[in-house]
């Protein structure tokens, strides 16, 4: 989204815009896009707009045309293609996926699972290389700045420096660390915790180390996702609210609560802050003149919210990614909010990341890692 990017703004007229993606189960489409006759019956060979599950795992007994499923990855437009599935992670989660700058050209990338592994796979050929993480018993969440990988256990942030191949054990919080967000003007790490605190810690130069700083305390539950932008930091959590903190003198500056349910994921954009809620909202929120946030627009969903992502395409339209706990992830042109295409996972989808030349991966429950890249020829 260019500086100039209006989002429209919520007004009752646009009520016209929600109806339109909620049809009758008779005489029309239904949720799932399969047509129905009058009397309300499915149409004879009518596909039902949703992957086989059975064919994504690999073992449906039908043929293409036989299932009423789809045996497709996406629907709705062909100008995203599906490239590959990532080897390595043993069907638990995927928590975190990322590029170490040193690793190059975005020829390769780190994922990390619930299975305690971070794997370094090469994007072309689809081979990983197995590095296991030793006494530790979970993953929250992985980040990756600069030289430096960052991986959230409970009690703790392992550090490594993947240049000079040290690492650091950065302690403080308590329970499971569950998101990370780095703020490079400052230097400093936070983490978001399973007590609902906010740990920070500052890198200090000359020792090549990160030494705690500061600790932010609102949240009543679980910290799940931290984003920055405009001098702030922005925290999502169980407990339904967002708070943001002023970054120079680490104060809590406005509680947003919008959201009816657990805030999944936030993505700043812009000049716009954009969230995510198992209420089945997204929304989007915009600075007053007073400085204070405000929703302008909420994105109705049939289905809880769990992830967002922001990319341009290859035209450099901006693409909003949006994952939803029905296993799929929609495809949403901005600011319209017009769905674009619909991509299917075996699992939830939890996890993005951005690659270049058109590369995008999505990692999902069951250890799914899966490449997809914009098709030029369509576009």
């Amino acid at each position: 989204m260019g500086p100039g990017t209006q989002f429209i703004s919520e007004k009752p007229h646009l009520q016209k815009l929600s109806r339109s993606h909620t049809c009758k189960n008779v005489g029309g489409p239904t949720k799932n896009g399969e047509e129905r006759d009058r009397r309300g019956r499915r149409k004879i060979g009518q596909k039902i707009q949703k992957a086989c599950s059975y064919w994504l795992a690999g073992n449906c007994k039908h043929t293409g045309d036989n299932c009423r499923y789809l045996h497709s990855h996406s629907v709705g437009g062909s100008d995203v293609t599906f490239l590959a599935k990532l080897a390595g992670h043993s069907n638990k989660p995927i928590r975190g996926i990322a590029f170490p700058s040193h690793l190059g050209a975005a020829a390769k990338l780190c994922s990390a699972g619930q299975d305690n592994k971070i794997m370094v796979s090469d994007c072309h050929t689809g081979q990983g290389t197995n590095i296991p993480l030793h006494g530790v018993s979970e993953v929250g969440c992985l980040l990756s700045e600069g030289p430096w990988l960052f991986v959230g256990v409970p009690n703790t942030v392992k550090a490594w420096n993947t240049l000079t191949s040290t690492e650091q054990t950065l302690d403080g919080p308590t329970g499971q660390v569950r998101a990370l967000s780095v703020i490079n003007q400052m230097q400093m790490l936070f983490a978001g915790t399973e007590d609902g605190t906010i740990f920070a810690w500052k890198f200090n130069s000359p020792a090549n180390a990160f030494e705690p700083a500061v600790s932010l305390a609102g949240h009543t539950l679980p910290v799940v996702s931290l984003v920055s932008g405009a001098g702030k930091l922005f925290s999502a959590s169980m407990d339904h609210t967002i708070r943001v903190w002023d970054v120079e003198s680490f104060q809590c500056i406005q509680t947003l609560r919008d959201h009816k349910s657990v805030v999944m994921s936030l993505l700043c954009w812009d000049d716009y802050l954009l969230s995510c809620s198992l209420d089945n909202t997204v929304k989007v929120w915009a600075a007053t003149s007073s400085g204070a946030l405000e929703v302008t627009y909420t994105h109705n969903e049939e289905h809880g919210v769990l992830a967002l992502c922001g990319m341009n395409d290859e035209q450099s339209k901006p693409v909003l990614l949006c994952s939803c706990n029905d296993n799929s992830v929609r495809l949403y042109d901005l600011p319209s909010f017009k769905e674009r295409c619909r991509l299917f996972s075996r699992n939830e989808v939890r996890v993005f990341q951005i690659g270049s030349g058109g590369l995008f991966f999505t990692g999902d429950g069951e250890g799914e890692l899966k490449v997809w890249k914009w098709d030029t020829r369509t576009l």
